[in-house]
């Protein structure tokens, strides 16, 4: 481990030991690390990788028109690309959807954007973290097969 030292104003510092005590961190050092990687994430998006995992949520207006068929559409045309998904009524108006998604960088990237730019989705994030998926054939129990096994 390399010790650095850096400054911060007053509120900052609060708000730092505030994140320390509410989430049980040990102490500041520990805090920090988590929020380093977190940026490092953040700043240095997986787009540098080839393959990602992800997590996409949006709110949507389910009255609009089609769009209920269309996401249905959408989502069964890129069945390769999401792993799960669960939905949420909000209020008569509104719901929410979560997916974990991987797969290629690109193709996750594209299959978010189209989907929040549909008319009568209000809200959407895509949270990508790079990763690594590889197809390895082994054995469980005298059973060969082949299965995918991500690392992030």
């Amino acid at each position: 481990m390399q010790r650095i030292t850096i400054t911060i104003d007053e509120q900052l510092a609060q708000e730092l030991d505030s994140l320390v005590a509410a989430r049980g961190y040990q102490n500041r050092s520990e805090a920090v690390r988590d929020l380093v990687r977190a940026g490092m994430v953040h700043t240095n998006s997986a787009t540098t990788s080839p393959d990602c995992v992800a997590s996409l949520s949006f709110v949507y207006d389910p009255t609009t028109r089609e769009l209920p068929k269309r996401l249905a559409r959408w989502f069964q045309e890129h069945h390769d690309l999401c792993v799960s998904a669960t939905r949420v009524s909000l209020d008569h108006e509104s719901m929410m959807e979560v997916c974990v998604l991987k797969g290629r960088t690109a193709d996750v990237q594209a299959f978010a954007e189209k989907l929040i730019a549909e008319r009568g989705v209000r809200h959407g994030r895509l949270s990508l973290l790079p990763a690594s998926i590889e197809v390895t054939k082994h054995a469980h129990g005298g059973h060969a097969h082949a299965h995918e096994h991500v690392k992030v």
